[in-house]
């Protein structure tokens, strides 16, 4: 028999109170990445030839270059987002809980930013 209330025994182990706010931004890159990637599948399916130069000045045209940049960054927070939660949901140590939650924000962050700098070599001629 304990005389601690029952506030007092889930003290710490409740929830955090940003279940809500990650579940909707999941739900909500998960329903941009659909006409993403409807837009992308088709617009490459549409090209005469996927030889280099064709996808170059495909990816150069200005609408193109801004609706690709979006599907990239959408689709690597969405991505950040799942590991996210498959990591909370699995790791179970706090040391390796924490250091495999960093290491996969700054993984995405990094991948991220060198993909959208990527597409916009790309758009911007600089790259061969």
């Amino acid at each position: 028999m304990t005389l601690r209330t029952p506030l007092r025994r889930v003290l710490g182990l409740g929830a955090a109170h940003d279940g809500t706010s990650h579940w909707w931004a999941e739900r909500m890159t998960a329903a941009a990445l659909v006409p993403l990637g409807l837009w992308f599948a088709v617009s490459l399916l549409r090209l005469d030839d996927l030889d280099y130069a064709a996808v170059h000045a495909w990816a150069g045209a200005p609408l193109n270059t801004v609706l690709l940049v979006l599907f990239v960054a959408i689709t690597f927070y969405h991505s950040q987002l799942g590991v996210r939660v498959v990591i909370e949901d699995y790791v179970h140590g706090r040391a390796l809980k924490l250091v495999s939650l960093v290491l996969v924000d700054f993984l995405h962050l990094l991948l991220g930013v060198a993909s959208v700098v990527a597409v916009l070599r790309v758009s911007f001629g600089t790259a061969a």
